[in-house]
């Protein structure tokens, strides 16, 4: 029985260590990136007057009535 609770918690804290890297690299390549893929898509072909004019036209805007 002697030195078995430094023997555990040698396993549990490298244990910990894995499990933590896992779960953040499978957060950061399973959430992070394709979110920032998604963005960059969007802005690419984003057009704000295009936009602007369509919440314009829609009444959304109260400082620019539609026309």
């Amino acid at each position: 029985m002697r030195g078995l609770l430094a023997k555990r918690m040698r396993f549990h804290l490298l244990g910990a260590f894995v499990v933590s890297m896992g779960a953040a690299a499978l957060f950061k390549f399973g959430v992070a990136e394709p979110r920032k893929r998604a963005y960059a898509e969007f802005y690419k072909h984003y057009d704000p007057m295009k936009d602007f004019e369509a919440m314009k036209a829609a009444g959304v805007l109260e400082s620019a009535p539609p026309k």
